[in-house]
């Protein structure tokens, strides 16, 4: 074995080897660089390094066999003192050194300077689809092309698109527009802040039919990309769709299409025409609010395509609307049992809506509308239903950075914008929340919503007149500020104790949404209306109101308030029935409520103790704004006073929260009318007599002279 070790050596076999890896190895480096500079195929990469594998035994055996001498290529000599070159002194070692050390270094240097390739992101794009000049004659066309492209096009993640029953709905309120051909689509894309049209048409020839769609930029009209396709016939018209969607999203620079990925998993959930064309007739009539009519359009559609889950969860949410909940529970079912024929960007929409309207397991929502943002991050829809998952989990702080996120995608939207707004209300951030609310207004003057922040800082500051100016303004923006309005009134006149004028405001709202077929609406005035009456001490008519609201709403902003008017009229079976219910319930908030009523019954027997226990776990389960009230008068019943002024303290901080304690932009201020009572009554106790003396004294003031609780805090100024 020696001796072969020895022969290989002085055959150079070893010094060539070296030779032969370095320079393959410098070989294969550069072209990895320079084949894709040249969009040469991979092949041409991959050869090479079979080439140089293949070529390694070859080389040895070719080294054994033959040697560099004076003489050339020669087949090697037996004698020991032959004389070759160039490997037959130190030079040999010196050039193969060099070239595996040019080799290492250039490997090195490609590595570090290359790193991990980086994926390019792109800055978002909002698009709004006009209708398709249909040229064919052929009403199947019409909005199924449309839904096509939308489908389409947003596999692209850097791409948002508007939904066009939206789009319809501004179109309407801009110039009374009942379509929205390429003109109307650039006036609503100029007002709402999006930054591309697509104007498409599609015309006869022969059998065949010619379809185009271009970018436009809404402002200018400047036509930014420009695709066309054809179609061989009718069936194939959806397949024509997805090249010109492809080709569309390579020309607004998405380099991830992948078409034979897009063939299987961006295909369209509508495998008709005619789903798609009745699937976009529903989305319209369902964002004007026509929740019957879209109905029967959803119910078309899936009647073309029994296997297209978007309409089923269009149908589920348009049911739900109605107030429709086992028709709804079965349209949920089948989309989620559909959830495979969907684009991913769909299925997970679908599914966030399902854990937000359906389980109300906000955490299992907000991690789908993670996913979706973080893979979509231009998806408006996923980031606005993200900012609310994150305001119902109580994240205030996170739902406005999202919010914030989804206003830039849309910066003139009033829903998002409003919404964000709204946030900042919450948040106890009203100067954010006035000056979003304001831009709202400018560029939606009928969006109710935008008043509330406005009479909720008025609140807050004491400023009442400046509180029912902002409802009567909000008050002519149509029906439904109307409903909202009525209850904001009367939410001012409960905070100052005027439970007469409250009684007549509210009878008064409940008899309109009634009218209105406005349940909820009635329904949260009834149980405001128990509160009035009680105080009137009308304990009969205030548990009639409370009856009533419950068994035609479940809402906890409904169940909570009717089982604190079951407590104060000290029908407790009731009151536990209510908390019995709401425990059943998945999210936290009714769960977390459901200990509330429990402690408000034990505090109501003189179980102070009991009663803190409860509210304790409660905060647990979720830390709500009602529930700390509570809790701080519970330690006040106990003589905890210090825990007691903690609560109060922190609860008048969070004084953002009371302005609608259930989330739900209907006005609860007067939630916060005795709370400087209870401070007083805290520091008080606690020898803190001057700052227990102005709370007493910002009481009285609000309170009329009749006023119980108004008069112990006369009797207990100095």
């Amino acid at each position: 074995m020696r001796k072969f070790f020895v022969e290989l050596r002085r055959r150079e076999v070893f010094r060539t080897a070296g030779l032969y890896v370095g320079i393959c190895w410098i070989a294969i480096e550069v072209a990895s660089v320079v084949l894709p500079t040249f969009d040469a195929p991979e092949w041409m990469l991959q050869a090479l390094i079979i080439a140089t594998f293949v070529g390694f035994p070859v080389m040895l055996v070719l080294a054994w066999i033959y040697d560099v001498s004076a003489k050339g290529i020669v087949v090697q000599p037996d004698a020991t003192d032959t004389v070759v070159l160039p490997f037959g002194d130190r030079k040999g070692d010196l050039i193969v050194i060099g070239v595996l050390t040019v080799a290492l270094i250039i490997s090195v240097y490609l590595h570090i300077t290359g790193g991990p390739e980086v994926v390019e992101e792109l800055e978002p794009v909002s698009i709004l689809i006009a209708d398709f000049d249909n040229q064919t004659g052929d009403p199947l066309f019409d909005g199924s092309l449309e839904q096509a492209l939308q489908l389409g096009i947003e596999g692209a993640p850097f791409i948002s698109s508007y939904e066009r029953g939206l789009a319809m709905k501004v179109a309407a309120n801009l110039q009374g527009s009942e379509t929205l051909n390429a003109e109307t689509a650039q006036l609503v894309a100029a007002r709402e802040g999006i930054k591309l049209v697509l104007a498409g048409s599609i015309v006869p020839d022969g059998n065949k039919f010619d379809l185009d769609v271009s970018a436009i930029a809404p402002i200018s009209g400047e036509i930014v990309a420009q695709v066309d396709a054809t179609s061989a016939n009718k069936l194939e018209v959806l397949s024509a769709m997805g090249e010109i969607a492809a080709d569309l999203r390579e020309e607004l620079g998405d380099k991830s299409v992948d078409r034979d990925l897009l063939a299987i998993d961006e295909t369209f959930t509508a495998l008709s025409l005619e789903a798609a064309r009745d699937y976009d007739t529903a989305q319209q009539l369902q964002y004007a609010g026509d929740y019957e009519q879209a109905i029967e359009y959803y119910r078309a559609a899936v009647e073309h395509d029994p296997n297209f889950g978007r309409a089923y969860s269009g149908w589920a949410v348009a049911a739900r609307s109605l107030g429709r909940t086992e028709e709804a529970a079965d349209a949920w079912e089948k989309a989620m049992a559909n959830l495979g024929t969907m684009t991913q960007r769909e299925r997970l929409r679908t599914q966030g809506m399902y854990y937000w309207g359906v389980t109300g397991n906000f955490d299992k929502a907000i991690e789908t509308y993670e996913t979706l943002v973080e893979k979509y991050p231009a998806d408006h829809v996923g980031q606005n239903n993200l900012a609310v998952q994150y305001l119902l989990a109580l994240d205030f702080d996170q739902a406005l950075v999202t919010g914030k996120q989804a206003v830039e995608i849309y910066p003139n939207n009033a829903v998002t914008r409003s919404n964000y707004a709204l946030y900042a209300m919450y948040s106890s951030n009203f100067e954010t929340a006035i000056i979003e609310a304001e831009k709202v207004r400018k560029v939606d003057a009928t969006y109710f919503k935008a008043w509330l922040p406005e009479a909720m800082q008025a609140m807050s500051q004491g400023d009442l007149d400046g509180a029912r100016s902002a409802y009567r303004s909000m008050a002519e923006t149509g029906a439904r500020g109307a409903s909202t309005a009525s209850l904001g009134l009367a939410d001012v006149e409960l905070f100052v104790g005027n439970y007469g004028l409250a009684s007549e405001i509210l009878t008064a709202g409940i008899a309109v949404d009634d009218k209105a077929g406005n349940r909820y609406g009635g329904a949260v005035k009834r149980v405001a209306l128990a509160e009035a009456l009680i105080e009137q001490g009308d304990v009969d008519g205030a548990v009639d109101a409370a009856a009533s609201a419950a068994a035609a709403v479940g809402a906890n902003a409904v169940l909570v308030p009717a089982a604190l008017t079951y407590v104060a009229a000290d029908k407790i079976d009731e009151a536990l029935a209510i908390a019995d219910s709401l425990a059943e319930k998945l999210p936290p908030q009714p769960r977390a409520y459901a200990l509330m009523i429990r402690a408000l019954v034990e505090l109501d027997a003189g179980n102070a103790v009991a009663a803190i226990e409860h509210l304790t776990e409660a905060v647990g389960i979720a830390d709500l704004w009602l529930i700390r009230s509570q809790l701080g008068r519970a330690y006040f019943e106990a003589g905890y006073f210090v825990e007691a002024l903690d609560e109060f303290t922190a609860v008048n901080e969070r004084d953002g929260e009371a302005t609608a304690i259930f989330l739900d932009e209907l006005p609860s201020y007067r939630f916060m009318s005795t709370l400087p009572y209870w401070l007083g009554r805290a520091q008080a106790e606690l020898g803190i007599a001057d700052e227990a003396a102005k709370n007493f004294e910002t009481f009285i003031a609000r309170r009329p002279a009749a006023d119980p609780l108004a008069d112990d805090a006369r009797q207990r100024l100095p």
